[in-house]
């Protein structure tokens, strides 16, 4: 819903809109309809991110799933919404931000930009994971809790932070760019300059910068994962499995020039082994915890 460009801008604004609405009064157990939902459908598969079918039946369930909200407790209502909030609200602002001039070459303008967008989309949902676990999970853990919500923020922001620089020439074809013009703009770099595989020396310094930002956050990550109740091994593995795929993307990422080439892509042999060797070595704590250097 906000990543196709079949729709408007100014529609999927007031579609999200509608979207927060329907939520927010799920979560508060009353009834609110999505108006255009049903015309958004209609639109088909061109309508659709991907041409994917799973979203398309999420949404065409989506009122099912607004008085589903009415088996949660009042707490975990109020953290669904929470979570939801910000990400709609982070769509939104990505949509104002990016289709206000359709084809046009779009920049966030600076590290703040950068900072907020990848909590509004991802370290949100560290926060959300966190306080389900915290309740649900390991309850009468004894943890720091603000480290962990602190950590569970960066995490999430780090994996996002993979993504932009992992998919960096797709976004910049789609004329946009989520490396802030601030930075750019010290080494004397365009936005448009990225558009051109020539310029990857003059951007190198930049885009190595925000690999060790993003593996950074990564290794914030790893103290949250390791942080947690030993006992808890499938919490614990679904948190490391992300960081370790990132850690290896980040690694693969650096001195490329990912303005041109092929992308950058982590293969199924390869997730297989991280799987593997983690698993093996989950019963000796600190080989483990020696996965992710810090």
């Amino acid at each position: 819903m906000a990543d196709t460009g079949a729709i408007p801008a100014d529609k999927r604004l007031h579609l999200l809109s509608e979207l927060r609405r329907g939520i927010q009064a799920g979560c508060a157990l009353r009834k609110h309809p999505v108006p255009g939902l049903a015309e958004f459908l209609r639109a088909g598969s061109g309508a659709l991110s991907g041409n994917d079918d799973a979203e398309k039946a999420l949404l065409e369930n989506f009122e099912t799933l607004l008085d589903s909200l009415s088996e949660f407790s009042d707490a975990d209502r109020e953290k669904i919404r929470d979570a939801l909030e910000t990400i709609t609200r982070g769509q939104q602002s990505d949509i104002r931000r990016f289709g206000a001039a359709p084809g046009r070459l779009t920049a966030l303008a600076t590290d703040d930009d950068l900072d907020v967008y990848t909590y509004e989309v991802a370290g949100c949902v560290g926060e959300f994971w966190t306080r389900l676990c915290l309740a649900h999970v390991f309850p009468q853990a004894s943890l720091d809790e603000k480290q962990l919500m602190a950590d569970a923020v960066r995490f999430g922001k780090g994996l996002q932070l993979v993504n932009i620089l992992r998919d960096l020439p797709e976004d910049l074809r789609n004329r946009r760019c989520y490396i802030p013009e601030q930075s750019l703009s010290r080494f004397g770099i365009a936005p448009a300059d990225l558009l051109n595989p020539d310029s990857m020396h003059r951007f190198r310094p930049v885009y190595e910068g925000y690999l060790d930002i993003a593996e950074g956050h990564l290794c914030a990550g790893w103290r949250y994962t390791t942080a947690l109740p030993f006992g808890c091994v499938r919490v614990r593995l679904a948190c490391a499995w992300p960081i370790l795929i990132g850690i290896e993307t980040l690694r693969r990422l650096r001195g490329r020039n990912i303005l041109g080439g092929p992308r950058v892509k982590i293969t199924r042999r390869d997730i297989r082994r991280i799987f593997v060797k983690s698993v093996l070595l989950y019963p000796r704590r600190k080989a483990w915890n020696r996965l992710v250097a810090q």
